[in-house]
């Protein structure tokens, strides 16, 4: 097996439990790398709402298989088993317990695969794979390997600072499997000029939003960045979003802006604008769209509520509802939590992870073309797809 990541380390503890003898190769001298940093070093290694439609893939069906086969309940039992202490954030997002808590997981992960004898070898590169008789032929900076088979599990390009690569996408491409070309995904984005001026001050403040692309859309935490824009919302937006689209944003998401400051209006008419926006928006977000003139500037914060008309008023909320963004771009793979698209399902089986072509070849987690949201779900993915390869092979 190749890549000592959350898949790999996964498939290779069910492979060598199964009476396997099984060598996992990694090339960095890390084992686990994206684990110990994801979740602020807490991981959220699970979602207690797993469902398929969650994951983007051109086959939007081919998660299913290993989703229903091992599920978010199964890897939660197994951290039971592991005593590793747990809690749901929100939106059933399940991390561990304490700073630097996954190290737990990783440590489960490494006495699941001592538990199966599986021989785990840090810093070697992989110099090409060919294709013998009998199975696979790896020449590596050890030496050369025979093996039946060959799990791949070497990830996509989202931070290349911890070691990603494309060898998956190569070795994909040496045995004719198509691959769905590779992007950025749960990536902040980057202001468009238009923005930029008025927004960058802004930096450091959060708000609750809706965030929308096309039909797609999320309510959850949104920060600005002295580039752009990031939090929650943005990232689960940015794998739906594609260049030269608008994204919607609504700042006030509890409320029908307007209506609600109409309302205000009537009860305490002379209520300056600014204070009554501040009931809804953070200080310097409600001063930023102020000074932007929304509404053709018949909004004035520093008059009373019942100094504008109810429409110029209506009209202000309404642009700060339905407020309209175009982003310049994403901040890449430098900063994407994972990677949108990689290994064609097409050539998959669902229930193995199996190539159709290639007898033994199996490419599993993050290089396979299933993408998950925000909150657990690209670990799930990872666990589920390495244990239906681990049961394989």
């Amino acid at each position: 097996m190749i890549g000592a990541g959350a898949a790999g380390l996964m498939a290779a503890g069910q492979a060598g439990q199964r009476g396997r003898r099984v060598l996992l190769l990694e090339h960095t001298d890390t084992i686990g790398a994206k684990i110990l940093i994801s979740g602020g070093g807490r991981c959220n290694f699970t979602n207690l709402d797993m469902r398929p439609e969650r994951f983007l893939s051109a086959n939007p069906h081919f998660a299913k298989s290993a989703l229903a086969r091992y599920t978010q309940h199964d890897f939660i039992q197994l951290i039971a088993r592991h005593k590793i202490a747990y809690y749901e954030k929100t939106l059933g997002q399940l991390f561990c317990e304490g700073v630097g808590a996954a190290k737990q997981i990783v440590a489960l992960l490494v006495q699941e695969c001592g538990n199966g004898n599986v021989d785990i070898r840090t810093g070697v590169a992989i110099h090409g794979v060919t294709k013998n008789e009998s199975g696979f032929t790896l020449a590596t900076s050890l030496g050369g390997f025979d093996t039946q088979a060959l799990i791949i599990a070497t990830g996509g390009l989202s931070i290349p600072k911890l070691g990603a690569s494309d060898f998956a996408y190569r070795i994909a491409h040496q045995f004719d499997h198509a691959i769905i070309p590779p992007e950025p995904a749960l990536t902040p984005m980057i202001f468009g000029p238009d923005d930029r001026a008025w927004m960058a001050p802004l930096s450091g403040v959060s708000v609750e939003a809706e965030v929308a692309t096309g039909k797609v859309g999320f309510r959850e935490g949104l920060l600005f960045t002295h580039r752009g824009l990031s939090g929650p919302s943005i990232l689960q937006i940015s794998s739906y979003w594609r260049r030269g689209q608008a994204i919607a944003v609504n700042f006030a998401p509890d409320v029908v802006l307007g209506a609600a400051l109409i309302a205000m209006k009537r009860e305490r008419p002379r209520l300056h604008v600014e204070t009554a926006l501040r009931a809804f928006l953070p200080d310097r977000l409600a001063q930023a769209f102020l000074a932007q003139n929304l509404a053709d500037g018949g909004v004035h914060g520093g008059l009373s509520l019942a100094e504008h008309k109810d429409t110029a008023l209506h009209a202000f909320g309404a642009a700060i509802s339905k407020f309209t963004l175009m982003p310049a771009g994403d901040e890449g793979f430098a900063k994407a939590e994972v990677t949108r698209g990689g290994v064609c399902t097409a050539g998959l089986d669902q229930r193995t992870m199996q190539s159709r072509t290639i007898a033994g070849l199996h490419f599993i987690g993050e290089c396979v073309d299933v993408t998950g949201w925000l909150g657990g779900y690209n670990f799930q993915w990872a666990w589920s797809s390495g244990w239906c390869a681990g049961q394989a092979v």
